[in-house]
Order: C-alpha cells, then structure tokens, then sequence
C-alpha cells in the first residue's frame, strides 16, 4: 500500500537510507543518519511530499524536496526514491515513483529533477520509462568508497504548457 508518509515511518526511512550510505555510493551521505533528523526534513518542507510504500512495514520510500534555495526555482522540485534491499526488483519504486510524480504534479510542480550516481543502470532504467530525459552528467561530482563518481541529472516536465 502506498500513501503520504506519517511521524511514526522514520525509523523505517532511516534504515532504508542507512543501508545505502553504508554499502554503496548511491547515498553520497559518509555517515548514518537519525530518524529525527529525516523527520525534521519532512515537517520543514510541507509542501514536498514523502510517500511510502507499506506491506508488514514500510520498505521503500519517494520524496520530493527543494531543488534550489532561491524563489524562482519554487516550481522545480528534486525526486528521490529508495527502496529496501530485500524488496528490490518487485515492481515497487515504479509505483510508489509514478505515485510521487503524480502527487508533485497536483501540488503545481512544473519540473522534477532527478540525480543518479553512475553507474547505475536500474535506476537510469526506471526515470527514462517515465519519461524523465537525460539533462547532462558533473564529472567526478562526489568521493565515496575510495572513488569518484559521476552524476547524471535527469529532468522530467510536469506541465503541458
């Protein structure tokens, strides 16, 4: 079941990033972090929304959150989605993905950006199947696990006009 994330969904949240800043360079975060600290995130941004996927607990989560600090960019919102290592593979980050899209989209969002350390083909796999559209890579953007890695930004409009 997916629906707006909740207070008590942190603890979750936390573990399920936790896991991608311990073992790989999807998360460029060095060092754990706290549910409170997700869940001050998420009261500080009222109008990005975090959506979780539930079966016995929550296993994966979207949220959208400010793109840039400046008002002009107001309109544009970064995406991101993870989804717990065991339950990858199940169909689960499209949905609760296009879920999010759709959620951005009714609250007046006019672009999504998306960013994605290389290599990872799943995921560049999954944002150009809705649509989003490949917007340049920043070389050498982040040092993690020994190593540089590149970031490809994808973009995906959210208005027809």
């Amino acid at each position: 079941m997916i629906r707006p994330a909740e207070a008590g969904d942190f603890t979750a949240i936390a573990a399920i990033t936790n896991h991608y800043i311990a073992t790989s360079s999807i998360h460029f975060g060095y060092e754990p972090v706290t549910a409170a600290e997700l869940a001050a995130g998420w009261r500080g941004h009222a109008r990005h929304p975090w959506l979780v996927h539930v079966e016995d607990a929550v296993i994966a989560y979207a949220k959208a959150g400010v793109w840039r600090e400046r008002a002009a960019y107001a309109w544009t919102c970064e995406l991101g989605i993870y989804v717990a290592h065991d339950a990858r593979g199940r169909g689960i980050g499209g949905a609760l993905y296009r879920a999010l899209i759709d959620e951005v989209r009714t609250r007046g969002f006019r672009s999504a950006i998306a960013g994605i350390t290389l290599p990872n083909p799943g995921s560049v796999a999954l944002h150009e199947r809705l649509g989003f559209r490949s917007i340049g890579i920043v070389r050498e953007a982040g040092f993690k696990h020994e190593r540089w890695h590149d970031v490809a930004f994808y973009q995906l409009p959210l208005a027809e006009d």
